[in-house]
C-alpha cells in the first residue's frame, strides 16, 4: 500500500510540474485544470485497481469505472473550454498579483493542487479496498451520490455556456438555473462527488477503521475550493472587474451550497459578467 501511494504522490507532483511548464509556454491557465483533472483521474483509477490478496473485487472495478468517468467528463469539458475561451481570470489575477514572482509562486501553488490529487487518490484507495463482500446498499448510495454530482456539474456547466452564448446576456451575471442558487454550483457539485467515496469506504461494523481515511480528500477539497483556489480567487477577480453589480449578486445568492436566493429574488442585475 505505501509503495503504490508513494508512487502516486510522485506522479501527480510530476504532472503538476508539467502543467506549470505548459501554462508557462501557452500563457493560458486553463491548461493547469486540464492536466490536473486528467492526472487526478488516472491516479484514482490506479489507486482503485491496486490488487490485494483476493484479486480485484467488484467494488474496486466499480469505483475505478466511476473515477474514470468523472475524470473523462471533466477533462473533456475543461479542454474544450480552454480551446475557445480567454485565459482563466483566476490565473490572470494571480499573475498580476505576484508580478515577477509569479512563476515560482505558481509552481508552489500547483504543488498544493498535487496534494489535493494525492489525497483524492487516497480517498479512492480506501473506498475501493473496503473488505465488505460483494456490493451492498452503501455502494448503491455512493453511486447515486456521484452520479448526481456529475449530472449537477454538467448541468451547471451547460447553463453557464448557454448563458454566455446569448448576446443579450453580455455584461450580465449568470444567475440562470443553478447559478441562481449558488454562485459556484460547478465547484459545489465537484466537491459533492468526492463525498461518495467515504460512503463506499466507511465500514466500522467489520472493523475497517482505515476507511475513515477516505474523508481526507473531501475535507481537503472543501478547504481548497472555498478558501484557496476556487471561490476566493474567482470572487476577488469578479469584484475587481464588476464592482457593485457582483456585490448585489453576492448579497442574494449562496457562495457555495445551493440554497434559495435571498428573498426569493432571482432577477438579474443590470450589468456584470460571470
Amino acid at each position: 500500500m505505501a509503495e503504490v501511494l508513494g508512487l502516486i504522490a510522485v506522479c501527480v507532483s510530476g504532472a503538476m510540474l508539467l502543467a506549470w511548464a505548459v501554462q508557462g509556454v501557452t500563457k493560458h491557465g486553463g491548461a493547469v485544470d486540464v492536466v490536473w483533472s486528467l492526472a487526478t483521474g488516472l491516479a484514482c483509477v490506479a489507486a482503485a485497481l491496486f490488487p490485494h490478496d483476493g484479486g480485484l473485487s467488484e467494488r474496486q472495478i466499480l469505483i475505478a469505472i466511476l473515477a474514470g468517468a468523472w475524470s473523462a467528463r471533466l477533462t473533456l469539458h475543461l479542454f474544450q473550454r480552454t480551446l475557445i475561451s480567454e485565459p482563466d481570470p483566476r490565473y490572470v489575477a494571480f499573475a498580476e498579483r505576484y508580478g515577477s514572482y509569479w512563476s515560482p509562486r505558481m509552481a508552489l501553488f500547483l504543488q498544493i493542487q498535487a496534494v489535493a490529487a494525492f489525497l483524492l487518490a487516497v480517498t479512492v484507495f480506501f473506498a475501493a479496498h473496503n473488505p465488505a463482500p460483494g456490493l451492498g446498499w452503501t455502494d448503491l448510495a455512493g453511486v447515486l451520490i456521484l452520479a448526481g454530482a456529475i449530472l449537477g456539474e454538467a448541468i451547471a456547466d451547460r447553463q453557464l455556456r448557454r448563458f454566455k452564448a446569448d448576446p443579450e446576456n453580455k455584461g450580465k451575471v449568470c444567475d440562470a438555473g443553478l447559478w441562481g442558487w449558488s454562485r459556484h454550483p460547478n465547484y459545489f457539485f465537484e466537491w459533492m462527488g468526492w463525498l461518495a467515496y467515504p460512503v463506499f469506504a466507511i465500514n466500522l461494523s467489520d472493523g475497517y477503521y482505515a476507511g475513515l481515511l477516505s474523508l481526507t480528500g473531501p475535507v481537503f477539497m472543501y478547504w481548497l475550493l472555498t478558501r484557496v483556489s476556487g471561490v476566493p480567487m474567482l470572487e476577488r477577480e469578479m469584484l475587481a472587474s464588476k464592482g457593485a453589480a457582483y456585490e448585489a449578486y453576492q448579497a442574494r445568492v449562496s457562495p457555495f451550497i445551493p440554497l434559495p436566493p435571498s428573498g426569493g429574488n432571482t432577477a438579474r442585475p443590470a450589468s456584470s459578467a460571470h
